[in-house]
């Protein structure tokens, strides 16, 4: 737990420092001399040393940020901290409390205080020097490390207008990261067509056959080294990329949601934290109109990028399909589209997971880029019958061998035996809470339901 009182006044620390360097700045340009340029920001100072272990100063630390980058981000995060931060500052200096256009803040549409520019970035460092202000415009590339991290950038103005004069936007999940300590997970819906999964199981309960069970530990151990597995050798792709393939009920999903999870047998000190595992909505990705699914799908590895997150991409066929050749023009944008996941998934750095119920669905163009292709057989009987006693115990059976015997006489998955079990739960729960013995006859009533509802024929 990040101990709020000190991360409140490491960030104090800042906004102070910050306000300092402004106050030299309208100083200067005010004052009788303006033509005496003051230094900014102050080599001698470096706020945020009372606790090093603020969000914001671990931050500066991990990316090596210099002072002028530091300043721009505690400029962004001022008015999320202090709405009338930059009103104080410049009426300070304003006799007739009118309007200053060289230092750029803009009012917002809802909040009433000021809110900064890339104007008042370049005022702030280079005062009214054109050439000092046209180099400082490198802190808004697209090489910074703020536009590689999606940390900040500028608004996009009205058309026509100067694109220094957008407002500076930080990153909500900045602003969670430097005020609480941790990254808010973001809300499901069409900005983030993506939902947090979990599961209550744990390894054990996960029943695969060995080959299935070796393939996934290589994911977890992948999960726990890949940033040692990275520095080894820069030819390394930084992130990995895999494929589920089986019927469904299987275990895909499930695969997935434990990957995420630490599991206590390969850590019993705790020190890895659990990771979070999105599942992607094909609904809210996949647009009828052009170049709207790769926008949306672009948005979604922004924001994935840098967090440790797993994306698992359910049904994947409807967007990883084969390509075709070019009949018309819906093709060709398919085409793109495919193309363009290609390339977007291959730069991500985190861990990509794919699950089809069959894996000749899938674009051939993606087999390369696979690290880990893992199939989920249907269970075996050895498996079935592990997977039928840990959710009906012989403790809760009417006689012995039943469960042999069902687990022999019929091939069903993980998911349609816990269907089955459901189904003998609910017919022998009574209404104080007591269970009766499950029979022989009540596994064959849910067996025949779950087989009616797949179209299958029960023998």
């Amino acid at each position: 737990m990040i101990d709020n009182q000190k991360n409140a006044h490491v960030l104090q620390e800042f906004l102070s420092w910050l306000r300092d360097e402004m106050r030299k700045r309208l100083a200067q340009y005010f004052g009788p001399e303006n033509n005496v340029i003051p230094v900014i920001p102050d080599p001698d100072l470096t706020p945020g040393t009372s606790w090093t272990d603020a969000p914001i100063v671990k931050f500066i630390n991990e990316n090596q940020l210099d002072k002028e980058a530091q300043l721009l981000l505690v400029m962004a995060i001022a008015p999320h901290v202090n709405a009338v931060f930059f009103e104080e500052v410049i009426n300070e200096f304003l006799v007739d409390k009118g309007d200053f256009p060289l230092i750029g803040c803009v009012k917002g549409t809802q909040f009433r205080g000021l809110l900064p520019t890339g104007d008042t970035f370049l005022f702030l460092l280079a005062g009214t020097d054109l050439s000092g202000r046209i180099e400082k415009m490198a802190y808004f590339s697209e090489s910074h490390v703020f536009a590689k991290r999606h940390v900040l950038w500028l608004d996009k103005p009205e058309q026509g207008e100067p694109v220094m004069s957008g407002k500076i936007v930080l990153s909500q999940e900045y602003i969670d990261l430097f005020l609480t300590g941790s990254y808010a997970k973001p809300r499901f819906g069409n900005d983030f067509p993506a939902e947090s999964i979990t599961t209550p199981l744990d390894w054990a309960d996960l029943v695969v056959n060995p080959q299935t069970m070796e393939q996934l530990h290589e994911l977890k151990k992948w999960l726990r080294v890949k940033h040692q597995l990275r520095a080894t050798n820069k030819r390394l792709k930084p992130g990995f990329r895999a494929l589920f393939y089986g019927p469904p009920g299987t275990g895909k999903t499930l695969s997935a949601c434990l990957l995420g999870k630490r599991d206590p047998a390969e850590d019993p000190e705790g020190v890895a934290e659990d990771l979070d595992v999105f599942r992607i909505d094909l609904s809210l990705v996949v647009s009828k109109f052009i170049g709207e699914t790769e926008k949306n799908l672009s948005s979604l590895f922004d924001r994935a990028e840098h967090k440790n997150w797993i994306l698992f991409f359910d049904e994947a066929d409807a967007l990883f399909g084969k390509r075709t050749n070019i009949r018309d023009a819906h093709d060709k944008y398919a085409n793109q589209e495919i193309s363009y996941l290609l390339q977007r998934i291959e730069n991500y750095n985190g861990l990509v997971i794919l699950a089809s119920n069959f894996r000749n669905n899938i674009d051939p163009a993606f087999s390369r880029r696979f690290q880990s292709i893992i199939q989920f057989p249907m269970p075996n009987q050895a498996e079935r019958l592990q997977l039928w006693k840990m959710i009906l115990p012989d403790s809760m059976m009417e006689k012995e061998g039943i469960l042999e015997k069902v687990a022999a006489t019929h091939e069903i998955s993980g998911a349609s035996i816990i269907n089955v079990a459901q189904y003998c739960f609910l017919k022998n729960m009574q209404y104080n809470g007591q269970i009766l013995p499950v029979s022989a006859t009540d596994l064959e009533e849910g067996l025949v339901r779950e087989f009616n509802k797949e179209g299958k024929i029960y023998k």
